[in-house]
C-alpha cells in the first residue's frame, strides 16, 4: 500500500474549506480573462478613446481588440511544456505577472502601436493562464466534485466580464482621458493579487507526484481529504495516482507532441472541437461587441453599456444552475440543450434586425439575453471542464494546451473578422453563427462520451482504449475501503462540507467503475 509518509501540515486550512480556497483564489485567473474580453467592449465605444486613437476604423479596432488572442494563441501552446516544467503553481504565478505588466502598459499607452503591444502581452498572460487553470483544478478536484468545480471556475470568469462592463460604465461618466485608462489600470490591481497568492497556494499533488516529488505530492493529498495522514482514502487516492504515472512510464512511448497525437487522436481532437465551437458558437460576437450590437438595434452611446451591463448580469446568474446540474444532467445533455436555445436566439436576433420595425431594439436585447443566458449555462463552461478531463496526467498539460490554443486561434477569427462581418452582411451574421450551433449539436451528439463522475484516471475505460490498468477505479478504492470493517480505528473519513451535501445530496452516479475482474 502507501508507504510515504506526509510532511507535517503548516495550513490552517484542509478539506473542504481548502478545497474551495483554492478553487475560487485559482479562478482569478479566468476572471481576469473575463475582464479583459470585456473591458475593450464598452471603452472602444467612447468619445474619449475614439479621439485619442484618432477615430479607429473597424479594422483598426478588430485589431486592438483580437491582438490579445495572438498572444494568448502562443503561450497557451507553449503552456504545455511549461506547465510540466515548473509546475501548475509556476506557471500560474508567471501569467499573473506577464498579465499585469501588460495591463500596465495598456493603462499608460502613449498610441495605438502601444496599445497593440500591451494587448499582446496581456495575452501572453492570458494564454498561460486559460490553460493552466483548467488543468489545476481539474487535477485538485475529486470526481463527484469536478463538474461543479469547473463551472464555478466559469462563473468567475463571466463575473470578471460583467464588472468590466460596470466598470466601463460608471467609468463613462468621467470627462477625461481616466474614462478609459481606470477600467485597463483595473487589470494590472488583480494581476497582483493573483500573483501574490499563487506563492502560497498549494501545488497540483498529481503533477508533484509525476514528477517523484511523493512526500509533498501525498501532503498535499492528505490536506484535501482533511489532514490526517492515516486517512485512508488519501492514501488510495495515493496510491492510485502513482499506479498510473508507473504504469505510463512503463510504456515507455515518451510524452512528446506526436506520441500524443498518435496515441490520443480522438481526445485531441474532441479537445479542440469543444473550444472551436465554444467560439464559432457566436459569443465573442456578444462579449468583445455588445454595445456595438446594441447601438446596430437602435440603442446608443452610455444607453448601449448600459444594455450590456443588464446582460452581463443575467449572462453571470445563468452560470449558476451548472453548479448543481453538470455532475447529475452530465455534460452531453447541457451542452445539447444549449446549442439549441443559442441557435434559435441568435436565428431571431438576425431577423429582428432584419424587418427593422420600433420593437427591434427591445427584441434585440431580449435575444442577446437569451443566448448569453444559454451560453453561460452550456457552451461556457464545459469546453474548459472536458479537455483537462478527457486527456490523461501524462499528456493532460499539452493536450489541454492544444485545445486552449484552438479556443484563442478562433477567439482572433472571430474578434478580428466581426466589425468588418457587421458592416458587410450586418444581420446575416448572426445567423451564420446560429447555423453553427446545428453543427455543434451534431457533433456533441454523435462522437461526445458522457465523463461525468468518471474519475481522471480511468478515462481509458470511457474511450473504449484497449490498454487499461489493472487495478482497482478510484471510486471503487475509496468506496470499498470506506465501508471495509478492518479499517483502523484511528482512521477516519473525510466529513463532507455544507457545499457538498448541498450539491451532492442523494446523487449517485451511473458510471460503473472498472473492478478488478472486469478485464
Amino acid at each position: 500500500m502507501v508507504d510515504v509518509a506526509p510532511l507535517p501540515s503548516r495550513r490552517k486550512l484542509v478539506g473542504q474549506p481548502l478545497l474551495y480556497a483554492i478553487s475560487v483564489f485559482a479562478s482569478l485567473g479566468v476572471f481576469l480573462f473575463g475582464y479583459d474580453q470585456g473591458v475593450m467592449s464598452g471603452i472602444i465605444t467612447g468619445p474619449y478613446f475614439k479621439q485619442f486613437f484618432n477615430n479607429p476604423g473597424p479594422i483598426e479596432v478588430g485589431t486592438m481588440v483580437a491582438v490579445l488572442e495572438l498572444g494568448a494563441l502562443a503561450t497557451s501552446i507553449a503552456a504545455g511544456r511549461v506547465g510540466d516544467i515548473i509546475g501548475r503553481k509556476g506557471t500560474l504565478f508567471t501569467g499573473a505577472i506577464v498579465f499585469t505588466i501588460g495591463g500596465a502598459i495598456q493603462t499608460f499607452t502613449t498610441g495605438y502601436y502601444v496599445m497593440i503591444v500591451g494587448r499582446v502581452v496581456s495575452g501572453c498572460g492570458v494564454g498561460l493562464l486559460s490553460t493552466i487553470v483548467p488543468i489545476y483544478q481539474s487535477e485538485i478536484s475529486p470526481p463527484d466534485h469536478r463538474g461543479a468545480l469547473a463551472c464555478m471556475e466559469f462563473t468567475c470568469n463571466v463575473f470578471g466580464y460583467a464588472t468590466s462592463v460596470w466598470v466601463d460604465y460608471f467609468s463613462s461618466f468621467i470627462e477625461s482621458d481616466l474614462s478609459w485608462r481606470i477600467p485597463l489600470f483595473l487589470q494590472c490591481v488583480i494581476g497582483s493579487i493573483l500573483a501574490a497568492g499563487s506563492l502560497v497556494i498549494p501545488e497540483s499533488p498529481r503533477w508533484l507526484i509525476d514528477t517523484d516529488r511523493d512526500v509533498a505530492g501525498m501532503s498535499v493529498i492528505v490536506d484535501l481529504h482533511g489532514g490526517d495522514p492515516d486517512n485512508i482514502i488519501a492514501q488510495a487516492e495515493f496510491q492510485e495516482i502513482k499506479d498510473k504515472v508507473i504504469y505510463e512510464r512503463e510504456l515507455g512511448e515518451g510524452r512528446s507532441y506526436a506520441v500524443m497525437w498518435k496515441k490520443y487522436k480522438r481526445r485531441v481532437l474532441l479537445a479542440m472541437s469543444s473550444q472551436a465551437f465554444a467560439q464559432l458558437n457566436g459569443i465573442n460576437v456578444i462579449s468583445y461587441y455588445a454595445p456595438s450590437v446594441f447601438e446596430e438595434a437602435g440603442w446608443l452611446g452610455r444607453d448601449a453599456v448600459l444594455m450590456t451591463g443588464i446582460n452581463a448580469i443575467i449572462y453571470t446568474l445563468s452560470t449558476l444552475p451548472p453548479w448543481y446540474l453538470v455532475d447529475r444532467w452530465g455534460r452531453r445533455v447541457i451542452l445539447l440543450s444549449g446549442a439549441v436555445i443559442m441557435g434559435i436566439a441568435l436565428g431571431l436576433t438576425g431577423w429582428w434586425m432584419y424587418v427593422d420595425i420600433p420593437a427591434t431594439p427591445n427584441a434585440v436585447v431580449i435575444c442577446v439575453i437569451v443566448y448569453n443566458a444559454a451560453f453561460g449555462y452550456s457552451w461556457g463552461p464545459i469546453p474548459w471542464l472536458y479537455p483537462p478531463e478527457i486527456m490523461p496526467l501524462t499528456f493532460r498539460s499539452k493536450g489541454v494546451s492544444i485545445s486552449t490554443a484552438t479556443n484563442w486561434a478562433f477567439n482572433f477569427i472571430v474578434g478580428e473578422t466581426t466589425p468588418y462581418l457587421q458592416e458587410a452582411i450586418t444581420w446575416r451574421l448572426y445567423p451564420m453563427h446560429g447555423f453553427y450551433c446545428a453543427c455543434s449539436f451534431i457533433l456533441v451528439y454523435f462522437l461526445y462520451p458522457e465523463t461525468k463522475g468518471v474519475p481522471l484516471e480511468e478515462m481509458d475505460a470511457v474511450f473504449g482504449e484497449e490498454e487499461r490498468l489493472d487495478y482497482e477505479s478510484e471510486r471503487a478504492s475509496l468506496m470499498s475501503n470506506a465501508r471495509s470493517p478492518s479499517v483502523r480505528s484511528g482512521s477516519r473519513v473525510t466529513e463532507r462540507g455544507w457545499v457538498s451535501r448541498l450539491l451532492y445530496r442523494n446523487d449517485r452516479s451511473t458510471y460503473q467503475p472498472i473492478g478488478g475482474g472486469d478485464e
